[in-house]
C-alpha cells in the first residue's frame, strides 16, 4: 500500500523499469519520425509535445498502465503528427485551414493596437519581449510578429537597412 511518503519496492522497481523502457521507446520513435517531433513550430506541434508528456507521465505513474499501451499511444500521437505535417506540406488549403497565420504586432516603431487587442497581447507583454530582445530604442524595431506557436519574434537592428519582404510573407497585417 502506497502513502504520500513511501511506496513498496515492487512499485518503485516497476517505475524505474517503466521509465527506462518508455524513454528507449521515445528515442526509437524520434529516430524514426525525425528531429521535428519535439519542435515547437506550430500550435499542433506544441499540443503534440504536451500529449507525449502526458502519456509519458501516465505510463510511469499509473501502476495499472502497461508499457504496451503507453508505446501504442505514443506511436499514435507521433504517427498523427507525421500525417498532419505531411498534409500541411502537400496541401496549401489544409495548411490554411489547420494553422493560424502569424500576426504583425509592430510595423517598424508603430505599435498595431488593433492587432494587440485581437491577439490578446498586452502592451506590457510586448514591451517585455522588446526588452528580452535587447531593443534599446523603438527606432531599432523593424517588425514584431506573434508567431503561430505563440512566441513573439522581434526583428530589430541598428541602421536603416530595409527588412527583406520574405521575412514577413504570410504575416497578417
Amino acid at each position: 500500500m502506497e502513502n504520500w511518503l513511501t511506496a513498496p519496492w515492487d512499485v518503485i522497481l516497476k517505475t524505474i523499469a517503466s521509465a527506462i523502457a518508455i524513454f528507449v521507446i521515445i528515442i526509437i520513435y524520434v529516430r524514426i519520425a525525425g528531429l521535428r517531433t519535439f519542435a515547437k513550430m506550430s500550435s499542433f506541434d506544441f499540443a503534440s509535445t504536451i500529449a507525449i508528456g502526458t502519456i509519458l507521465a501516465s505510463t510511469l505513474m499509473n501502476t495499472d498502465s502497461s508499457l504496451l499501451k503507453g508505446a501504442v499511444a505514443l506511436g499514435t500521437i507521433l504517427g498523427f503528427q507525421q500525417m498532419y505535417t505531411a498534409l500541411k506540406i502537400r496541401s496549401k488549403a489544409f495548411a490554411d485551414a489547420a494553422e493560424n497565420d502569424p500576426v504583425l504586432l509592430m510595423d517598424g516603431s508603430t505599435i498595431l493596437y488593433d492587432n494587440l487587442h485581437r491577439t490578446n497581447v498586452s502592451q506590457s507583454d510586448l514591451m517585455a519581449k522588446l526588452r528580452e530582445a535587447n531593443v534599446l530604442r523603438m527606432s531599432q524595431v523593424m517588425a514584431v510578429v506573434l508567431e503561430t506557436t505563440g512566441d513573439i519574434s522581434v526583428l530589430h537592428q541598428e541602421g536603416s537597412e530595409p527588412l527583406d519582404d520574405i521575412l514577413l510573407e504570410g504575416v497578417q497585417r
